[in-house]
C-alpha cells in the first residue's frame, strides 16, 4: 500500500500517480488550479474518488437533468440519500437503486452482500424504516463454470446479508443473454416507510456543530471502490479484490435500530451513510450542501487496523458506517444512544464557515480543499454521441416473423428459457416474510406490502427489457418505464414514482452514449406521461468487458399506493367459470423476443412500438376497474407474449386450466411482444361492467377446471398441454441448467 508521507507532490506528477487513480491530466491541471498548488497524495486520492463517475455523475449530469423530478406528491426529489414520496396520512414511502456491479463481479458474494447494506443505509439515513429489498439481476448464459458461479454466488450474498439484516427480500428480476457473460449487474433497491415529521437530510449545518463517526470501525477494505466502479473490466479486475467491501449484516441490524432512535434526538443536525468514497463523500456532501465547511482529525476516527495513513482513512469504504452532526454541547445525547446498541459512536471534527474540507493527522494538516470543488462543482462532460451503425440497419429490415412449426413445443420451449422460467430456485433463498407485512411475495407481477394499521398497502417492482433498448433506445426505454407502471397496475396500485439504475457500456464510445441520451429521453417521455417522477437513482458506466459493452439496462424501480387493501389483485386466475380477457390486440412484432432469441439465438430488427396515449388510457381503465371490484385477477403481457402470460396464469397453487379461443395469424397472437397489453380474469357476473370500463378488452376464452391450457381456432384444437407438464419445465429450468456440467 503506498503511504502518503513518503510520496511528495512532485513524484505525484512527474510519474504520473494521478492517472492510476482515474484523473485526467486536464482534470490533474484543473485541480492544481483550485488549490493554486500541487495536491499532495491524499489531496490527489479526494479529488479522484470525489471526481470519479460513480461519484460526480460528470458524464451523466447533462442527460439526468432531463429527467421530471417534480410533482405535488414529491417531498425529496434527487439529491439526497433516496427519494421521498407522500403517501397520506402523514406519512411517506422512501426509496432508491444502486448498482454493485464491478465488485459482483470480481467478488460476488460480498460484492451483492455490500450492495444490499449500501442501499439499505441510504434509506434509513433519511429516518426511514427499511421494509423491503428489491433487485434486478442480469448474467451471461447459464452454459459456463464462470457464469454460474457468479449467479449462484450473488443469489447468496443477497440472502445473506438481507435475511440476517431483517428487511425482507420481496422482489425483483434476473434476465440472462451473452453479453452480460463479463460484467454481471447487480442492481439493490431498498424501500422505506416514514411518518414526515421525522425526514431527516445529510447536512452538516449549524457553524460549530459536532461531527459524529458512528458504527463499525474503519478499516482497508473498499479503498478506491468508487474509481473501481467507474472503469472497464480488465483482465486485471481481479487483482481489484481489496477494493470490493466486506459487510456485516448484524452491525447493520443495530445501526438501523440506533439511527432511527436518533432521529428523535433534537440533537441531531443531520445525518448520511458512508457508501461510495466513503468518509470522504459523506463528509464533503453534508457541508458542500449545508454551505459550510468541516475540520476533521483524522487520529479520532475508529480504526480497526494499525497504522493507516490519511489517504486510507479517507477512501476506505468499510461498511456499516454513518456520520452525523450534532449541536455543540450535546454530542454525549447521541453518542449514549449509540452506546445502549453496542456501536461506537465518536466525536471526530466540527463544522467551520470558511467552507474548507481540512483534514489534521498527527497534528499535521494533510488536506486542505474548497469543499464545493469536490462535490458541487466537479468538472461535467459533454461527451460526444453517434448513431451505431447496426441501429441503422435494424431500422431498415423488414418486420421479422418467426416460422413456428408447433406452438405448443415454442411453448414449452419459451417456458424453459432462463429468463422466462421460474426463479424460484432464486428467491426461495430470501426471506419475504419477515416483519410480516408482506401480501405478495416475490413471484408476482409487484411485490404488495401492507402498510400496519392503515387501509392501504404499497406496490413495488423493477422492470427493464435491455433487449428492446439495444435495438431501439428510445422505444425501449419508454417501454422499461411503462412495463413498471403496468406491473404496479396490476396488482391493483396507482404508480407514485420511480428510481432508475442506468447500466451502460463506456461513455467514451460516442455510440455508447447515444445509447444513454436515447434511453433517457425515451424514459423521460414516459415518466412524464404517467406521471410517476424519478426521485432518486443510480448511474453505473463502464460497464463492459473485453471491449464488449452489456445492452443498455436502464433499471426502473418503481412503487404505487393501494389506496384499500380491497384493491390488491393477484396475478394469477382465481376461480374455474371466470370469463379471460386481453387488453389490447396483438401485431407482429418479434424484434427482440424471446422467441427470436429461441430462434435465432440473436436480436434484430425493430424493437416493439409503444403508443404512451394508449398506455396511459389503458392503464387508468384497468385500475379503475380493479378499484371498481370487477376484475378477478390481473396479468401483464411481456416476454414470451399471450401464451406466457396464459400458462404464468396458471402456475398458482389451484388446480386449474384455461381454454381460449384465438382468431388470425396464431403465432401472433400467442407469441407477440406487442406493448401494452394486460391478461385479465373476470367474474361472469362482472363482465357487463367490466367491458363497459375497459374499452379495448375482449373476451378469449374462460378458466377451467381441466388443469389444461387449450387453444382454439377455428379448424379445432391447436395447442393442448397439461398444466402439470409446463409448470414442471418452467420450474426445473434453472435448477437443471445449474447442474448440467459446463
Amino acid at each position: 500500500m503506498l503511504q502518503a508521507p513518503e510520496i511528495t507532490p512532485e513524484i505525484i506528477e512527474k510519474d504520473g500517480l494521478y492517472r492510476d487513480m482515474g484523473l485526467t491530466d486536464e482534470e490533474y491541471q484543473l485541480i492544481k488550479n483550485i488549490l493554486k498548488r500541487q495536491p499532495n497524495f491524499t489531496e490527489t486520492g479526494i479529488f479522484s474518488v470525489m471526481w470519479s463517475e460513480h461519484c460526480s455523475y460528470k458524464t451523466s449530469k447533462p442527460l439526468l437533468k432531463k429527467f421530471p423530478t417534480k410533482a405535488p406528491h414529491v417531498l425529496q426529489g434527487p439529491g439526497e440519500g433516496a427519494g421521498i414520496v407522500d403517501i397520506g396520512d402523514g406519512q411517506a414511502v422512501v426509496f432508491k437503486i444502486e448498482s454493485h456491479n464491478h465488485p459482483s463481479a470480481v467478488e460476488p458474494y460480498q460484492g451483492a452482500a455490500t450492495g444490499v447494506g449500501g442501499i439499505i443505509r441510504d434509506v434509513f439515513s433519511m429516518g426511514a424504516r427499511p421494509i423491503a429489498i428489491l433487485n434486478s439481476l442480469r448474467f451471461g448464459n447459464l452454459t459456463t463454470g464462470r457464469v454460474k458461479y457468479l449467479f449462484e454466488e450473488v443469489v447468496n450474498g443477497i440472502a445473506g446479508y438481507g435475511n440476517c439484516v431483517g428487511v425482507p427480500t420481496v422482489g425483483g428480476e434476473v434476465q440472462f443473454d451473452n453479453c452480460y457473460e463479463g460484467n454481471p449487474l447487480v442492481n439493490a433497491m431498498c424501500v422505506g416507510l416514514i411518518d414526515q415529521k421525522d425526514i431527516q437530510k445529510g447536512i452538516a449545518a449549524g457553524i460549530g456543530n459536532t461531527v459524529i463517526y458512528a458504527g463499525s470501525r474503519t478499516g482497508r477494505d473498499g479503498i478506491h471502490g468508487a474509481t473501481f466502479a467507474s472503469e472497464d473490466l480488465s483482465e486485471e479486475s481481479e487483482s481489484k479484490r481489496p477494493s470490493v467491501q466486506v459487510g456485516d449484516p448484524f452491525m447493520e441490524k443495530l445501526l438501523i435500530e440506533a439511527c432511527l432512535e436518533v432521529i428523535h434526538c433534537d440533537a441531531l443536525v443531520g445525518m448520511q451513510d458512508m457508501g461510495a468514497a466513503g468518509l470522504t463523500s459523506s463528509a464533503s456532501e453534508m457541508a458542500s450542501k449545508a454551505g459550510t465547511g468541516m475540520e476533521m482529525d483524522l487520529d479520532l476516527v475508529p480504526q480497526r487496523e494499525l497504522d493507516m495513513t490519511p489517504y486510507e482513512l479517507m477512501l476506505s469504504e468499510s461498511q456499516e458506517r454513518m456520520l452525523l452532526v450534532a449541536e455543540k454541547g450535546r454530542e454525549q445525547e447521541i453518542i449514549d444512544i449509540f452506546e445502549k446498541y453496542g456501536l461506537q459512536a465518536v466525536a471526530v471534527g466540527r463544522v467551520t464557515d470558511d467552507h474548507q474540507f481540512r483534514l489534521l493527522h498527527k497534528g499535521k494538516v494533510v488536506a486542505d480543499i474548497p469543499v464545493d470543488s469536490l462535490a458541487e462543482d466537479a468538472p461535467v462532460y459533454h461527451k460526444p454521441s453517434a448513431v451505431p451503425a447496426y441501429f441503422e440497419e435494424f431500422q431498415k429490415m423488414d418486420a421479422y416473423y418467426p416460422e413456428v412449426k408447433s406452438h405448443g413445443e415454442a411453448l414449452k420451449a419459451l417456458l424453459q428459457q432462463p429468463t422466462i422460467a421460474s426463479k424460484e430456485w432464486v428467491y426461495d433463498q430470501y426471506d419475504s416474510m419477515v416483519q410480516t407485512n408482506t401480501v405478495f411475495a416475490p413471484g408476482s407481477d409487484a411485490a404488495v406490502l401492507r402498510v400496519r394499521d392503515y387501509d392501504k398497502a404499497l406496490a413495488m417492482t423493477t422492470d427493464c427489457n435491455s433487449r428492446y433498448i439495444y435495438l431501439d433506445p428510445e422505444t425501449g426505454g419508454k417501454i422499461a418505464v411503462a412495463e413498471a407502471a403496468r406491473n404496479i397496475v396490476c396488482s391493483g396500485a396507482r404508480p407514485l414514482a420511480l428510481t432508475d439504475g442506468l447500466n451502460f457500456g463506456n461513455p467514451d464510445k460516442p455510440e455508447n452514449f447515444w445509447q444513454m441520451e436515447k434511453s433517457v429521453d425515451g424514459m423521460s417521455e414516459a415518466s412524464l406521461k404517467l406521471n410517476t417522477p424519478v426521485i432518486s437513482g443510480n448511474v453505473s458506466l463502464y460497464n463492459e468487458s473485453n471491449n464488449q459493452a452489456i445492452f443498455p439496462t436502464p433499471v426502473v424501480g418503481m412503487v404505487g399506493l393501494h389506496e384499500s387493501l380491497d384493491h390488491i389483485t393477484p396475478s394469477f386466475f382465481q376461480a374455474k367459470g371466470d370469463a379471460i380477457y386481453v387488453i389490447g390486440e396483438a401485431n407482429s412484432e418479434f424484434g427482440g423476443s424471446e422467441l427470436q432469441n429461441v430462434m435465432e439465438n440473436k436480436y434484430f430488427g425493430k424493437a416493439p412500438a409503444i403508443d404512451l396515449d394508449v398506455e396511459v388510457k389503458r392503464q387508468s381503465q384497468l385500475l379503475k376497474a380493479i378499484q371498481s371490484g370487477v376484475v378477478a385477477s390481473a396479468h401483464d403481457l411481456a416476454e414470451g407474449g399471450l401464451a406466457i402470460a396464459l400458462a404464468e396464469s396458471l402456475f398458482s397453487k389451484e388446480e386449474l386450466g384455461c381454454e381460449v379461443d384465438l382468431n388470425g395469424d396464431l403465432t401472433v397472437q400467442l407469441f407477440s411482444e406487442t406493448q401494452s397489453r394486460f391478461l385479465v380474469s373476470v367474474k361472469p357476473e362482472h363482465q357487463t361492467a367490466f367491458e363497459s370500463l375497459v374499452e379495448d378488452a375482449k373476451c378469449i376464452g374462460k378458466v377451467t377446471a381441466s388443469a389444461g391450457l387449450v387453444v382454439k381456432q377455428s379448424e379445432g384444437i391447436v395447442v393442448d398441454e397439461k398444466v402439470e407438464t409446463l409448470k414442471g419445465l418452467w420450474k426445473g429450468a434453472i435448477p437443471c441448467l445449474l447442474k448440467s456440467k459446463a
